[in-house]
């Protein structure tokens, strides 16, 4: 685990607000001097500084604490997604990875397939988008043909399922949050 800057984020953090170290420092209730200090590493701010700091910014006091992610970390490759096959479907996975609130993959459904055998429900709530082909979509107990173009949110614990009942490949689009596969 690498070291965390903690003035620079507080420097981050005033700077998106547009204010000057006086004016953070004046909301913050500190001397200008001390958050100048904190801010350039060579002062350690106390619990209570960082409470005041984080009141006067509107953030959470633990969001000095989270680790940044390098942005190289946020770019996946189109020759580098996660494939994961389960049966006849194959899903690419575009996120980086299944951290963090939200995923998003592409399903790619040949001719007479289905997601599964009965409607699966799980907690986190989908966004799904057809991009190639057409599928027919479960939704409890209705079902709807969706075309190339066509998308559908599927609440929290909706019983649903996909199913390519037509002669072409069918890929759609979906992101999950929080993930679940």
């Amino acid at each position: 685990m690498e070291n965390i800057d903690i003035g620079k984020k507080i420097e981050k953090y005033r700077k998106a607000n547009d204010w000057s170290i006086r004016e953070l420092a004046k909301l913050a209730e500190i001397t200008p001097s001390m958050l100048s200090q904190i801010e350039r590493g060579l002062a350690n701010p106390s619990i209570q500084t960082l409470k005041v700091l984080a009141k006067a910014l509107d953030v959470p006091t633990f969001s000095f604490f989270i680790e940044e992610t390098p942005t190289s970390d946020l770019v996946v490759r189109s020759h580098d997604r996660k494939k994961m096959i389960v049966e006849d479907l194959s899903y690419e996975l575009l996120s980086p990875d299944f951290s963090g609130t939200l995923a998003t993959a592409i399903m790619k459904v040949p001719p007479n397939t289905s997601s599964s055998e009965k409607l699966l429900e799980h907690k986190g709530e989908e966004v799904a988008f057809v991009l190639e082909g057409k599928i027919k979509v479960c939704l409890d107990d209705e079902e709807y043909i969706l075309e190339t173009g066509d998308s559908v949110k599927i609440p929290a614990y909706m019983k649903h399922k996909w199913e390519n009942n037509f002669n072409k490949n069918a890929a759609v689009l979906f992101s999950v949050t929080p993930p679940a596969f």
